[in-house]
């Protein structure tokens, strides 16, 4: 397989990352990397494009060039292009220009320009702003021409002449855009939505001057009656100037507000990109130097005031503080960190004075990778969408068949001229490939981009189809339903033992030892009585414990003791069989009690178990630890003991998931460790933990940026209302022009009220994946 590095342009307005260099989610570059057999990665900027028939035809164009893979979003309006290497980025844009849209090469890196003040106003959409000046002078002289054709008593002698008056502006300036593609289309050789729209409106508008100028319709006194089939009239005295003016008005609100949803559908992943700090103070020989976050090296120290954003990832040095990352993981709470403890670029410092040392920098870190998967699956397509455009591509030649057909069949069966123009301009008009286009790629916009708000990654469209199939949930144990590290759970102090005293005396001995099971101790004992004393003498015993001298007691910690007491020994054992790792204590030669450790179960984990369970899902339980200790995280959590699977090697948890899936199951993975990066491909849906390793989270189909085992039931909840989304998109964009397109060649449609249809058709649409938006 060959590797490619991809690029990403930045939409205009769009700030990269913070750091972000060349290639970085979300930055320039003017070419792509070379991969391992020189094949490279380039994201276009795709104009001109105005339905999904025009996305299918420049990626149509681009596939055909030798060695060359692209795949073209309508809804994003970019196109991700794989090339080899005697291909260059300049032939690429050049065969889109040839098709007959636009093609940007990324810019290159421009230092963002700092706000003018805290009510800066972003900059205006110009594509919006046009759009809206049309739609705004076009409404405002349609609307008198659409009243004066459907009222007959507002119809004074020679409102025709005022009517077309009105009209015409509307015809050729307001519907330019769609005359203006249709052209260039027809140089190509193509037909698009545009070329519809083009020539039903001049159709109408042509037929109404020949009515005014050269038939009976210019003569004083005129009538006209609004209906909504076809009907049987004098061809001479009949005009269609609120078709001509009217459907293009509908078309222009249509296209107006299905590009402002589109962007309010990518406003998600700009938030993302926008989180990071703009400029930063370093640390330059013992002072503070204001310098953009794209200079920050790895290895340079800098400084995070309250309030202030950590300008990349790194470790804490010094200070301690709270830190918000409720805009990266959805968690409202901030965490408490202090020296060693790692924070992540874009979150607030809401506490003291932080000084962190950058770990991360540009393209490495949380925050831009978050944006490269989400900008990568809204850039990808579904299965579903591929057959949803390669019906667009010819579903334009097609209407204009229909629609000759229709004009024919009705000459034919009538011999009335003026109703098979009617029936015909309504086949013209009423077709809308533009909602089978923007099924997918608004709902995976919307629903990918919420679900960064949350803390959840979706890494591509084809994801969203394995959560449906999804029956049975594999979760690792340590990291996962755990915490991951271990924690003092209970202390047993034998008759006539203080059990604070025992605690302080094994603590203060433990506190000098490196060993996990120590360190826990030692926490954990600080934590219940206060500082601990200082250990002298301290000796550690390999394999079988520490010892030393404490507060003039020689102390000892683990298997040092060849008798234990009957009441001693029982809260050992007991302790073992309960999953907890047992800690004697004694000291002048005297056992006198156990501390018992284990890896705490995280307090969310029974709710997310309960959650999975609820999506209809089988949770098992997968450890390398023994029986008894998984059987005990098992039940504090909810999973049967029929369904843990345990004391499995690293590299047998492969061979576990293999198990469940031979058994008939379709398994999702949720992991966090290198160890589970395997078993995580293996699985047909592998959800990562965001707080683990960068070898799981290369492997797992969704990542979850927080630790939070909740997360994964959110994540499928997420991915399947999304899935659903796209499927109630396709199936009334299909089944609209199913039911439409027959209507109106069977003249059951007038012309306008099929330009309001189609209009509305997308609008729904986009809508409909908006809703995505609420998702909680």
């Amino acid at each position: 397989m060959t590797s490619t590095t991809t690029q990403a342009a930045t939409p205009a307005g769009t700030p990269a990352p913070p750091g972000t260099t060349a290639g970085a989610p979300g930055g320039p570059a003017a070419t792509g990397a070379s991969g391992a057999a020189g094949t490279s990665e380039v994201e276009l900027l795709i104009g001109g494009m105005t339905c999904a028939s025009c996305a299918a035809r420049v990626e149509k164009k681009l596939n055909r060039m030798e060695g060359v893979s692209a795949t073209v979003n309508f809804a994003t309006e970019k196109a991700r292009v794989s090339y080899p290497p005697g291909v260059a980025v300049s032939d690429l844009v050049a065969t889109v220009v040839k098709t007959g849209y636009t093609a940007e090469e990324p810019p290159p890196p421009e230092p963002e320009p700092a706000p003018q003040g805290p009510q800066a106003a972003p900059p205006a959409d110009p594509e919006l702003t046009s759009l809206r000046q049309r739609l705004t002078v076009s409404a405002l002289l349609a609307v008198p021409v659409v009243l004066l054709s459907m009222v007959p008593a507002l119809q004074f002698d020679n409102w025709q002449w005022l009517a077309l008056t009105l009209a015409a502006p509307v015809a050729v300036w307001g519907a330019l855009p769609f005359h203006r593609a249709a052209l260039t289309n027809a140089r190509h050789g193509a037909a698009t939505m545009d070329t519809l729209v083009s020539v039903g409106t001049l159709a109408a508008f042509g037929w109404s001057l020949w009515a005014l100028f050269l038939g009976d319709a210019g003569m004083p006194g005129m009538h006209d009656e609004f209906r909504l089939t076809v009907s049987r009239t004098d061809a001479a005295s009949t005009i269609y100037l609120e078709v001509a003016s009217g459907v293009v008005a509908f078309i222009l609100l249509g296209r107006y507000l299905e590009t402002r949803s589109k962007r309010r559908a990518g406003a998600a992943l700009r938030a993302l990109l926008e989180l990071g700090a703009k400029d930063v103070s370093v640390l330059r020989e013992g002072r503070e130097v204001r310098v953009p976050v794209s200079a920050l090296a790895v290895g340079d120290r800098f400084v995070v005031r309250p309030g202030e954003k950590v300008a990349t990832d790194g470790t804490v040095v010094e200070g301690t503080s709270a830190v918000d990352a409720s805009m990266l993981t959805g968690e409202s709470v901030p965490a408490d960190v202090g020296v060693g403890d790692a924070v992540t670029g874009a979150t607030v410092n809401a506490g003291g004075r932080l000084v962190v040392e950058a770990t991360r920098v540009g393209t490495d870190t949380q925050l831009a990778r978050m944006a490269k998967l989400v900008e990568d699956a809204q850039n990808g397509k579904a299965q579903v969408q591929r057959l949803a455009d390669r019906i667009s591509a010819v579903f334009v030649p097609v209407v204009l068949l229909i629609a000759a057909g229709t004009l024919l069949a009705w000459l034919t069966a009538t011999g009335d001229v003026t109703a098979s123009f009617t029936a015909a301009v309504a086949v013209l008009i009423i077709a809308c490939p533009c909602a089978l286009g923007l099924a997918t790629p608004t709902a995976l916009m919307v629903g990918t981009g919420r679900g960064a708000q949350l803390g959840i990654l979706i890494k591509g469209p084809e994801v969203l189809e394995s959560t449906r199939r999804v029956d049975t949930v594999v979760l690792d144990k340590t990291g996962t339903v755990t915490t991951g590290r271990m924690t003092l759970q209970e202390v047993y102090a034998a008759e006539g033992t203080d059990e604070k005293r025992l605690l302080r005396l094994a603590g203060a001995l433990e506190h000098a030892s490196e060993h996990p099971v120590a360190r826990a101790v030692a926490a954990g004992a600080e934590e219940r009585v206060g500082p601990l004393p200082a250990a002298e003498h301290f000796e550690n015993v390999p394999g079988r414990g520490v010892r030393g001298r404490v507060e003039g007691h020689e102390v000892a910690v683990g298997r040092l003791f060849p008798d234990l007491p009957e009441e001693v020994d029982r809260a050992r054992r007991e302790a073992e069989a309960s999953g907890r790792t047992a800690v004697v204590v004694g000291w002048d030669g005297v056992a006198r009690g156990v501390v018992a450790v284990a890896d705490a179960v995280k307090e969310s984990s029974a709710e997310a178990v309960r959650q999975l369970r609820a999506l209809g899902l089988r949770p098992v339980l997968l450890t390398g630890d023994n029986r008894p200790v998984a059987e005990s995280v098992a039940r504090a959590v909810g999973i049967d003991a029929g369904d843990v699977i345990a004391e499995v090697l690293p590299e047998d948890k492969v061979e576990a998931v293999r198990r469940l899936q031979a058994e008939g199951r379709t398994v999702a993975m949720v992991g966090d460790g290198v160890n589970d990066a395997a078993a995580l491909a293996t699985a047909d849906l592998g959800l990562a933990m965001g707080t683990g390793t960068d070898a799981a989270i290369e492997a797992g189909d969704l990542t979850l940026v927080r630790g939070d085992l909740r997360v994964a039931a959110d994540a499928i909840r997420l991915s399947r209302r999304t899935l659903a989304t796209i499927k109630g998109n396709l199936v009334w964009a299909f089944g609209y022009n199913v039911a439409a397109l027959p209507l109106a060649a069977a003249g059951l449609l007038n012309p306008m009220i099929a330009g309001a249809a189609m209009a509305f058709s997308s609008v729904f649409v986009v809508t409909n994946s908006l809703r995505l938006r609420t998702f909680r």
